[in-house]
Protein backbone atom coordinates (compact mmCIF):
# COMPACT_ATOMS: atom_id res chain seq x y z
CA UNK A 1 0.00 0.00 0.00
CA UNK A 2 1.14 3.34 -1.00
CA UNK A 3 2.37 5.76 2.08
CA UNK A 4 -0.74 8.87 2.09
CA UNK A 5 0.63 11.35 3.88
CA UNK A 6 4.20 11.74 2.39
CA UNK A 7 2.41 11.89 -0.66
CA UNK A 8 -0.32 14.91 0.06
CA UNK A 9 2.22 16.23 2.31
CA UNK A 10 4.49 16.72 -0.85
CA UNK A 11 1.75 17.63 -3.36
CA UNK A 12 0.78 20.42 -0.64
CA UNK A 13 4.14 21.58 -0.38
CA UNK A 14 4.41 21.62 -4.19
CA UNK A 15 0.80 23.83 -4.12
CA UNK A 16 2.52 26.28 -1.57
CA UNK A 17 5.19 26.86 -4.13
CA UNK A 18 3.02 27.68 -6.69
CA UNK A 19 0.98 30.02 -5.32
CA UNK A 20 2.84 33.45 -5.39
CA UNK A 21 3.97 32.20 -9.14
CA UNK A 22 2.82 33.54 -12.21
CA UNK A 23 -0.46 32.80 -13.25
CA UNK A 24 1.30 31.29 -16.95
CA UNK A 25 3.92 28.90 -15.36
CA UNK A 26 1.48 26.21 -14.33
CA UNK A 27 -2.34 25.33 -13.86
CA UNK A 28 -1.94 25.66 -9.93
CA UNK A 29 -0.89 28.93 -10.17
CA UNK A 30 -3.60 29.86 -12.75
CA UNK A 31 -6.24 28.53 -10.55
CA UNK A 32 -5.29 29.99 -7.65
CA UNK A 33 -4.76 33.57 -9.13
CA UNK A 34 -8.63 32.96 -10.17
CA UNK A 35 -9.12 33.72 -5.83
CA UNK A 36 -10.36 30.93 -3.35
CA UNK A 37 -14.09 30.95 -5.07
CA UNK A 38 -13.00 29.41 -7.80
CA UNK A 39 -10.94 27.25 -6.97
CA UNK A 40 -13.86 25.95 -4.64
CA UNK A 41 -15.86 25.87 -7.80
CA UNK A 42 -13.10 23.65 -9.00
CA UNK A 43 -12.95 21.28 -5.92
CA UNK A 44 -16.72 21.05 -6.51
CA UNK A 45 -16.98 20.08 -10.35
CA UNK A 46 -13.96 17.32 -9.30
CA UNK A 47 -16.60 15.76 -6.43
CA UNK A 48 -19.17 15.70 -8.78
CA UNK A 49 -17.40 13.67 -11.36
CA UNK A 50 -16.20 11.59 -8.59
CA UNK A 51 -19.83 10.51 -7.63
CA UNK A 52 -20.61 10.01 -10.88
CA UNK A 53 -17.64 7.87 -11.46
CA UNK A 54 -18.77 6.45 -8.12
CA UNK A 55 -21.92 5.31 -9.29
CA UNK A 56 -21.28 3.97 -12.64
CA UNK A 57 -18.42 1.54 -10.99
CA UNK A 58 -15.60 2.79 -13.11
CA UNK A 59 -12.89 1.56 -11.09
CA UNK A 60 -10.22 3.65 -13.33
CA UNK A 61 -12.27 6.19 -13.84
CA UNK A 62 -13.05 6.53 -10.11
CA UNK A 63 -9.53 6.47 -9.09
CA UNK A 64 -8.53 9.03 -11.76
CA UNK A 65 -11.64 11.22 -10.11
CA UNK A 66 -10.60 10.70 -6.71
CA UNK A 67 -7.14 12.26 -6.95
CA UNK A 68 -8.55 15.18 -9.27
CA UNK A 69 -10.36 15.82 -5.92
CA UNK A 70 -7.74 15.27 -3.59
CA UNK A 71 -5.99 17.96 -5.92
CA UNK A 72 -8.51 20.21 -5.60
CA UNK A 73 -9.31 19.92 -2.49
CA UNK A 74 -5.44 20.81 -1.36
CA UNK A 75 -5.37 23.66 -3.90
CA UNK A 76 -9.00 24.80 -2.23
CA UNK A 77 -6.80 24.72 1.57
CA UNK A 78 -3.85 26.47 0.24
CA UNK A 79 -6.46 29.41 -1.57
CA UNK A 80 -7.76 29.27 2.47
CA UNK A 81 -4.28 29.21 4.08
CA UNK A 82 -5.65 26.41 5.70
CA UNK A 83 -2.58 23.88 6.24
CA UNK A 84 -2.71 20.36 5.36
CA UNK A 85 -1.46 19.40 9.00
CA UNK A 86 -5.09 20.89 10.54
CA UNK A 87 -6.76 18.86 8.57
CA UNK A 88 -4.47 15.69 9.66
CA UNK A 89 -4.77 16.68 13.02
CA UNK A 90 -8.48 17.25 13.20
CA UNK A 91 -8.66 13.81 11.39
CA UNK A 92 -6.45 11.98 14.27
CA UNK A 93 -8.58 13.58 16.84
CA UNK A 94 -11.74 12.00 15.28
CA UNK A 95 -9.94 8.91 15.39
CA UNK A 96 -10.33 8.80 19.02
CA UNK A 97 -14.10 8.26 19.17
CA UNK A 98 -16.55 6.73 17.47
CA UNK A 99 -18.12 8.05 14.35
CA UNK A 100 -21.49 7.99 15.72
CA UNK A 101 -20.09 10.06 18.47
CA UNK A 102 -18.39 12.35 16.65
CA UNK A 103 -21.43 13.14 14.44
CA UNK A 104 -23.56 13.56 17.41
CA UNK A 105 -20.86 15.58 18.85
CA UNK A 106 -21.95 18.32 16.05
Amino acid sequence: MTQVTPTLDDLYRTILARKGAAPDSSWTAQLLAKGPEKCAEKFGEEAIEAIIEAVKGDRERLTSEAADVLYHLLVMLAARDVPLSDVMDELARRQSQSGLAEKASR
